[in-house]
């Protein structure tokens, strides 16, 4: 079995990495940027059921201090922590430079301490924006066009990305690079850390959503997101390449909410019947930051194909149907409103 480090052991996909790594053997240990979070991290991971030895070590993408102790005698390091931010950026950089300055200091310890490969949690932003409309899925081929007026988050990502193949390219010294860029992930939560998507669903059942939002994107389960970590950690095939994590054909927000409303009856009662017009939400998102975000997305289908990860890697998603009744199974169980 292998030493692991998941920077990020906190976060939604992190977390579900650190358990699945425990669960198939291997000794983990983990990062966070304040000690005292530990506490609530193991608690939350004693939720999954998580057993088996795991470090808790402080480490900041923000700054150089930690990170060689943190990788120091690993293996393998899957870096899933990214910054994040409470509320929109007053300017892009606030969310740019500290994903790809985070990205470098990982690798560089990583390289200096000899581990073997890195896995990357990218996203989806870093391959579907900017684009012109089409008619077919976006593949691992496909970048953002970060000079397209893409919003800060992908742009984040993308160059972020760019800058973790670059470092891999010119100064690497033989370290191995693979990189997951999921789609909107959902699933079962551990604890208050989980992905914008699965907040999307929360609002829905709470009735914050009065209509649906009309977009389309591909959707994929945490726990498959977490799986496919592991197989490009280990299978040599992955060197060097990306795998977008999606479970199937995107969905439009409107279907998600059918598949609530069929799914789960009466708790599913607020959940919106009709599809917001394209014109009105332009109009609310003037005075709204968050709305504002959505609307380069408005009226596009950013459907994708993981048939790369299938193929090379011999990833089989779950139904992302039931992934979906799960995730909102999972939340009212949190004590969201039915």
């Amino acid at each position: 079995m292998a030493e692991v480090l998941v920077t990020g052991g906190s976060g939604y996909i992190g977390s579900w990495c650190v358990l699945d790594l425990l669960a198939a053997g291997h000794s983990v240990r983990t990062t966070v940027r304040d000690l005292a979070k530990e506490p609530a991290l193991r608690a939350m991971l004693a939720r999954g059921g998580a057993e088996g030895p795991l470090r808790v070590l402080p480490a900041d993408l923000q700054s150089d201090a930690g990170w060689r102790e943190a990788v120091d005698g690993c293996d393998y390091v899957l870096h899933v922590a990214s910054p994040t931010l409470t509320s929109v950026p007053r300017h892009e950089d606030e969310m740019i430079v500290p994903a790809r300055d985070g990205v470098l200091r990982v690798l560089r310890a990583a390289r200096d301490s000899g581990v073997r490969r890195v896995v990357l949690t990218s996203a989806i932003g870093a391959v579907a924006y900017g684009h012109p409309d089409r008619s077919t899925p976006f593949t691992e081929d496909d970048w953002t066009d970060v000079d397209a007026g893409i919003p800060p988050y992908q742009k984040s990502k993308t160059l972020a990305e760019r800058a973790a193949w670059a470092f891999i390219a010119s100064e690497g010294n033989g370290l191995e690079l693979a990189a997951v860029n999921p789609v909107g992930v959902l699933g079962p939560v551990l604890g208050p850390d989980y992905s914008p998507s699965l907040g999307l669903l929360r609002r829905m059942l709470d009735g914050e959503v009065p209509a649906s939002l009309k977009f389309a994107s591909g959707y994929v389960d945490v726990r498959d997101v977490a799986d496919l970590h592991l197989r490009a950690m280990t299978d040599p095939a992955a060197v060097g390449e990306r795998f977008i994590a999606q479970s199937g054909p995107s969905l439009w927000v409107r279907d998600i909410a059918r598949i609530l409303r069929e799914r789960l009856g009466e708790r599913a009662s607020k959940v919106p019947t009709r599809e917001l017009p394209i014109w009105l939400t332009r109009t609310v998102a003037r005075v709204n930051p968050e709305l504002r975000l959505i609307v380069p997305q408005l009226g596009k289908n950013f459907d994708a194909t993981s048939a790369k990860a299938r193929r090379l890697l011999g990833w089989q998603p779950r139904p992302i149907e039931r992934t979906i009744v799960e995730t909102a199974e999972s939340l009212l169980a949190l004590g969201v409103p039915a």
